[in-house]
């Protein structure tokens, strides 16, 4: 089988051949529980602990501040759930293109009596901070705004925002899940308390994350039972996937500078030539945007025909995020920044890695005028 040009990394990535090798000693001779004091437990305990180090050296931050989860999901819910309940205030606020692991917490806590404050966006999914103060008072519990838009690539101005959220006493949070190791994050500087991450999105395995917490944030665990993750996250650890997290992360971190210069040339590139295309536009800003994601609207055509037509060349890309995938609604995002649902239904989403290459770039742009003309056609 010919190898897909794939460029829906966004949605998930490619394991790594090095992670996976880190991984597959923890499914078969070291599978020790790591609660256990012998020596098969010890060596799996040793190996989170060296994990634990390798994700706070991403961020900037102490190793016990990082709480494993199952994924990106789970950190939001965790920050969001957890860290509002011991606060005493009744206000959350956040803004219109988060991701719905955010959202629908935030629902589930307006259920629960909490006032929520959706913020809006700019015509380039950019939150105003001007918006922030005028929403913000000293009854807010908690800011999240997530770092970089997982639709339209949008990154977000954290540190300013997290600058107001402290002055008035609210915890912030951010989903960092499309910037971690693609953007210069640093939890000290950015004034960040509560942070989401994901193993899949870094060329590490599914099913595992991480939250960061700062050091003296309380938080109520959503999962009760033997106390792990220093009595935040109870469940025996997923211990070959946070290996491979942590082996993800030093990678990817290693290697991040020529990383990022090269995933935007490429980025600009299809951003140049797909622009030349007859009846397309782009969908967010064309700076101040995550190296990885160009976002697209196309005149006359659905995006899923798009996405399917391109499948059929052995092309793989996406209309929006994967969670959003099956929906019949026009992406939050999109609408957000003012476009209309049919807009939003016309959409492109072309997402790269580390490992994509300037071949694969080429076979998308010979390929997306005959699709598009099929489609039209």
């Amino acid at each position: 089988m010919i190898r897909p040009a794939y460029f829906d990394n966004g949605a998930t990535t490619a394991v790594a051949k090095e992670v996976l090798d880190v991984m597959m000693p923890f499914f078969t001779g070291e599978y020790g529980n790591p609660s256990s004091i012998h020596t098969m437990g010890t060596a799996a305990s040793k190996a989170v602990s060296e994990a634990r180090k390798k994700i706070a050296a991403a961020v900037n931050c102490r190793p016990s501040e990082i709480i494993f989860t199952s994924g990106g999901t789970e950190s939001d819910n965790t920050a969001l759930i957890g860290a509002v309940a011991d606060t005493g205030k009744k206000k959350i606020i956040t803004s219109a293109v988060e991701h719905s692991a955010v959202l629908e917490a935030c629902r589930s806590l307006s259920a629960r009596g909490y006032e929520i404050v959706i913020l809006p966006v700019d015509g380039e999914g950019k939150v105003s901070a001007d918006e922030l103060l005028k929403a913000i008072d000293n009854d807010t519990a908690l800011v999240s705004v997530m770092t970089a838009n997982n639709v339209i690539g949008t990154i977000q101005p954290i540190r300013e925002l997290a600058e107001i959220a402290r002055e008035h006493g609210a915890l912030f949070h951010t989903d960092a899940v499309q910037a971690f190791t693609r953007t210069d994050i640093d939890a000290e500087r950015d004034l960040i308390d509560l942070m989401s991450m994901s193993s899949h999105k870094i060329h590490g395995p599914k099913g595992v994350g991480a939250l960061y917490v700062r050091n003296g944030v309380r938080i109520s665990p959503l999962i009760l039972g033997g106390g792990q993750e220093s009595g935040l996250r109870s469940s025996t650890e997923n211990v070959p996937g946070i290996a491979g997290m942590g082996k993800a992360a030093e990678l990817a971190m290693s290697s991040m500078t020529d990383d990022v210069k090269r995933m935007t040339e490429m980025r600009d590139r299809i951003i140049d030539e797909v622009l030349s295309l007859k009846g397309s536009y782009l969908n967010g800003p064309r700076e101040k945007r995550s190296c990885n994601n160009a976002h697209f609207g196309f005149e006359g055509v659905k995006g899923k025909d798009l996405v399917l037509a391109l499948s059929r060349m052995n092309v793989m890309v996406s209309t929006a995020s994967a969670c959003s995938a099956g929906s019949t609604e026009p992406s939050h995002v999109l609408t957000a920044i003012g476009r209309s649902p049919s807009e939003a239904f016309s959409s492109l989403r072309i997402t790269l890695s580390r490992y994509t290459t300037d071949d694969e770039v080429g076979i998308l742009l010979d390929s997306l005028p005959k699709a598009l003309k099929a489609v039209r056609e």
